[in-house]
C-alpha cells in the first residue's frame, strides 16, 4: 500500500515539503521558512510600535502647548489694535479657542491611547498576522492625517458694526461620534413606582465626575441621586410626600447640581417656584413662575423656561427681580420672536440659549441680546423625517456646535449641525418599546466625561446608558 504523499510546495523555495498556512497571507510555508516568515512579521511590528511611539511623542507635546496655537496670535493683534471696551471678548475668544483645540487634541490621544493597548495585546500575546499589522497601520495613518489636518479653526470678523465683532470658525468637524446601539439600564428599569429601586416618570438628569446620576424623579415628587453601579438610590431632596411645604416637591422636571457646594436648584414645576435645596434646608428663589427647566452660564446667572408665559428669563441669584427675557417673551406662536410651550434650555459659553420649542417641534436659538432666534433642529412640522420633530424635550450643544435633541415623540435621540437641513438619529429610532435599543418618549439627556450618552427613558421608568464607540 503507497504512503500518502502530505507534501505541498512552499512558497519561498518552492520545494515539495510538509508545509504550514499562514492565516494572514494564505501561504503555505515549510518550518524553516515559516519561522523566517514570522521574523519578518516581528521587525514589522517593530516599526509600527516605533511609529506608535512618535506620535504619542507629538500627542504630548500638543497637548502640553495648547498656548502655542498660531491663531491666538491673530486674536491677540485685533486686541492690541481695538479698544478697552473689548478686551473680555477677546478673553472669550482665547478659551474657545484653546477648549475646541484641546477637546480635538483629548480626542486623538483617547483614540492613540486604545489602539496602543491593542498594540501592545497584540505583541504580548505572540499571534498575529498580516490583517492586524495592516490594520494597525491604516489605524495610525487615519489618526496622523486627522492631526495633520486639525488647521479647520478660522477667525472671522464682522465688519459691519462700529467696532469689529470677531470669532472663532470650526470649517471641519472632528469625526462625528458615535453610540452602542444596545444600552445598558444604570437607574430604575424595575417597573413604575417609588421604591427605592424605581422611578416614576424621569424628566431631567445630570451625570457627575463619579459617573453619579442625579435625577430629577417627576411623579415621586423627589430628587434621587444614584451612584455608579448602584441597585438602588437615596431621596436628596423631596420625598416626603406631594405638596408645597418647604420640605416637599410636587412634579419636579429639572435640576441644576453645585458638587462643591452640595446645593441643587430645583424646577418645582406644580408649586410653580424654583427652590434651592442645600444640607436639607430649602430656599426659594423664585416665586409663581411655570417654570420647567432650568440652566446656568458660566457667569452664575440662572436661567428658566416658563411653559405658559412662553419666554426664558435669566435671573441673578442674589438679586430678588424679575428676570431678564433672553428668548420668546411675545406670547405664543410660531413666529421667530415666539415660542410655544418652551421644556429644556441650554446655554453656550456665549451666552446664546438654545430651546426646544415643544408645540412648535423645533429648537431655537437665541444669541445674546437678539430679538429673536433661529431655528436650528425641526421646524418643519410634527413628523419622523430627518428633517422633523415631534415634541423635543433634553438639548444639549457640544463644542463643535453640534445639537443633540431627545424627539420624545418619535422614541430617538438625534443630532443636527448647525445650519443643516436634516438631522441624524443616534440611538433609539426603533420603535415604542421597552428592549435595549428603543426607548419610549425619552426627555433628559446628560453626557459624562467619556462622551457617553445617558437618556431619560421616561414611560420606561429608567436610565439608560448608550456607551460611546470610537
Amino acid at each position: 500500500m503507497a504512503m500518502a504523499n502530505n507534501k505541498t510546495q512552499c512558497f519561498t523555495c518552492n520545494k515539495e515539503k510538509i508545509t504550514f498556512p499562514c492565516e494572514g497571507c494564505s501561504k503555505r510555508f515549510c518550518l524553516l521558512h515559516l519561522t523566517e516568515h514570522q521574523q519578518i512579521l516581528n521587525e514589522e511590528l517593530h516599526h509600527i510600535i516605533n511609529d506608535y511611539d512618535q506620535f504619542k511623542q507629538r500627542i504630548d507635546e500638543q497637548k502640553q502647548n495648547p498656548q502655542n496655537h498660531s491663531l491666538l496670535k491673530q486674536i491677540n493683534q485685533w486686541e492690541r489694535d481695538s479698544i478697552e471696551k473689548i478686551q473680555q471678548k477677546a478673553q472669550n475668544r482665547r478659551e474657545n479657542l484653546i477648549q475646541f483645540s484641546q477637546a480635538f487634541i483629548d480626542d486623538i490621544e483617547k483614540r492613540f491611547k486604545d489602539l496602543s493597548e491593542l498594540v501592545k495585546q497584540i505583541h504580548g500575546e505572540d499571534e498575529f498576522n498580516e490583517i492586524n499589522l495592516n490594520y494597525l497601520k491604516n489605524q495610525l495613518i487615519e489618526i496622523k492625517e486627522e492631526l495633520n489636518n486639525s488647521s479647520n479653526i478660522s477667525i472671522q470678523q464682522d465688519s459691519q458694526s462700529f467696532i469689529n465683532e470677531i470669532s472663532i470658525i470650526i470649517s471641519k468637524k472632528p469625526k462625528f461620534k458615535k453610540w452602542k446601539q444596545n444600552a445598558i439600564t444604570v437607574a430604575g428599569g424595575n417597573g413604575r413606582g417609588q421604591e427605592l429601586n424605581q422611578l416614576n416618570n424621569p424628566i431631567g438628569i445630570f451625570i457627575d465626575t463619579k459617573k453619579n446620576i442625579f435625577i430629577a424623579d417627576f411623579e415621586n415628587d423627589r430628587i434621587f441621586k444614584w451612584k455608579c453601579n448602584a441597585k438602588e438610590g437615596q431621596i436628596i431632596a423631596g420625598g416626603n410626600g406631594k405638596g408645597n411645604r418647604m420640605n416637599q416637591l410636587n412634579s419636579p422636571a429639572d435640576m441644576i447640581v453645585d458638587q462643591q457646594n452640595y446645593s441643587i436648584i430645583i424646577a418645582d414645576c406644580a408649586n410653580r417656584r424654583v427652590i434651592q435645596w442645600w444640607n436639607q434646608n430649602q430656599h426659594i428663589l423664585i416665586h409663581n413662575i411655570d417654570c420647567h427647566s432650568l440652566a446656568m452660564d458660566k457667569n452664575g446667572f440662572l436661567y428658566v423656561s416658563d411653559r405658559v408665559k412662553n419666554e426664558v428669563r435669566r435671573w441673578k441669584m442674589e438679586e430678588n427681580s424679575r428676570g431678564i427675557v433672553v428668548a420668546g417673551g411675545n406670547e405664543k406662536g410660531n413666529q421667530l420672536n415666539q415660542l410655544d410651550c418652551p421644556t429644556f434650555i441650554f446655554i453656550d459659553e456665549d451666552q446664546s440659549v438654545y430651546v426646544s420649542d415643544r408645540e412648535n417641534h423645533r429648537v431655537m436659538k437665541w444669541s445674546k441680546g437678539a430679538k429673536e432666534g433661529r431655528v436650528v433642529a425641526g421646524g418643519n412640522g410634527q413628523g419622523k423625517d430627518l428633517n422633523q420633530l415631534f415634541y423635543p424635550q433634553g438639548v444639549i450643544v457640544d463644542h463643535f456646535r453640534q445639537i443633540y435633541v431627545a424627539d420624545w415623540g418619535n422614541d430617538r435621540v438625534m443630532r443636527w449641525s448647525e445650519g443643516k437641513d436634516e438631522g441624524e438619529i443616534i440611538v433609539g429610532g426603533n420603535g415604542e418599546g421597552n428592549q435595549s435599543n428603543q426607548l419610549e418618549h425619552p426627555c433628559g439627556l446628560s453626557f459624562d466625561d467619556e462622551g457617553n450618552l445617558y437618556v431619560a427613558d421616561t414611560w420606561n421608568h429608567r436610565i439608560e446608558k448608550f456607551e460611546i464607540i470610537l
